[in-house]
């Protein structure tokens, strides 16, 4: 227990952490406000997997703060409970592949990520059909959705896919000197 008059020391590495999360929920927000205008070409999933490639597991710091601050945005509704796992999801799933190197790869892998994109956001779909009728209206809800999205899914991956081919060799080199110059 803390006394009165003590100082509570915190590390350099941790305010750092902060500071970095704060640098990637802001860049993230700003990249989704500037193309806002565009239906379903977005950097967010470029710029996490990007961050996860660079930043490792400390991009897992900003997701929850990401996924508040679209709450609080745009209304905390059905399609925010689709946020919580499938950004998280994606940096996990970029952690795991983290030793890959090739523009090829990383260029599928976003484009598979935005073609999945709606059938991993049906699943709150399913849930709420359920708990309206039954285990087959849970089926037909979210089964409905998700192909109701198909062409978006299909804009979207073209779009992770172009984003990642252009931008992956300049960002990551621009992050890799962030990196070197905030921890190392």
């Amino acid at each position: 227990m803390k006394k009165h008059g003590q100082v509570v020391k915190y590390s350099k590495t941790a305010l750092k952490d902060i500071a970095v999360s704060g640098l990637m929920i802001a860049t993230i927000e700003a990249a989704k406000a500037a193309l806002g205008f565009l239906p379903n070409i977005e950097l967010t999933s470029f710029l996490l997997i990007m961050y996860a490639l660079i930043f490792g597991v400390k991009t897992l710091y900003a997701v929850p703060g990401f996924i508040l601050i679209e709450g609080a945005v745009y209304g905390f509704q059905l399609w925010w409970i689709m946020y919580l796992y499938t950004w998280p999801l994606l940096v996990v799933f970029t952690l795991l592949f983290k030793k890959r190197t090739s523009v090829w790869f990383w260029c599928f892998f976003s484009g598979i990520f935005g073609l999945c994109f709606g059938a991993l956001c049906a699943v709150p779909y399913f849930f709420a059909g359920w708990a309206g009728e039954s285990l087959r209206g849970g089926i037909y809800a979210a089964f409905t959705w998700w192909v109701a999205g198909i062409p978006w899914d299909i804009i979207h991956c073209v779009g992770n896919f172009t984003v990642m081919l252009l931008l992956f060799v300049p960002v990551k080199a621009v992050l890799k000197r962030c990196y070197a110059y905030i921890y190392l």
